[in-house]
């Protein structure tokens, strides 16, 4: 199963680095473009740190909104930055999971694989890092698991949500790798 973090890098990017380094654990990163213009060092570091960087489009802007033009724009604009994938098609998940069928097929016709989730934490709606945890106990193999940075009560519930996992002989790791 793998595990997801959207919407960074962003202030708590080390500290949730730190942290998995400490659990053993890869994961993979959705990356916004903005955050990666401003933040190199940490997008640098999440790579260094072994784990894998996929675009989560340049401003978090939903892909239907955009018109053609501007969905390879975001989607460019974030692949500039990130490191080139060694195997297969760049990985892109849409901000907020939004998505139609001409944005799925325009990430396809530049390039990209389309990556959504089978378990949505639900990180963003609550603050309660019990909460996040009871929801990722769920997790089943094969799936791909939703969560975000930036969010401290995230942060704290991943120590109990990989011990979870792993006592249920599940090995959290990159979507390439799942894939």
């Amino acid at each position: 199963m793998a595990l997801t973090f959207d919407d960074g890098p962003d202030q708590h990017t080390h500290e949730y680095l730190d942290l998995l380094d400490r659990l053993e654990v890869r994961a993979t990163f959705f990356v916004l473009g903005a955050g990666c213009a401003a933040r190199a060092k940490d997008l640098r570091a999440i790579v260094a740190r072994g784990h894998e960087v996929a675009s989560h489009g340049f401003t978090h802007k939903k892909f239907p909104a955009l018109g053609v033009a501007g969905l390879h724009d975001e989607l460019e604009r974030t692949q500039r930055l990130l490191p080139p994938k060694e195997h297969g098609r760049p990985l892109v998940r849409p901000p907020g999971g939004v998505m139609t069928v001409r944005s799925v097929f325009e990430c396809a016709r530049a390039g990209y694989q389309t990556v959504m989730w089978s378990l949505d934490s639900d990180d963003c709606r609550t603050e309660s890092s019990d909460v996040v945890v009871e929801r990722v106990s769920k997790a089943v193999a094969g799936d791909i698991v939703l969560l975000h940075e930036g969010q401290s009560w995230t942060l704290a519930a991943l120590p109990a949500i990989v011990e979870g996992l792993r006592a249920r002989g599940l090995t959290p790791m990159t979507v390439s790798e799942l894939l």
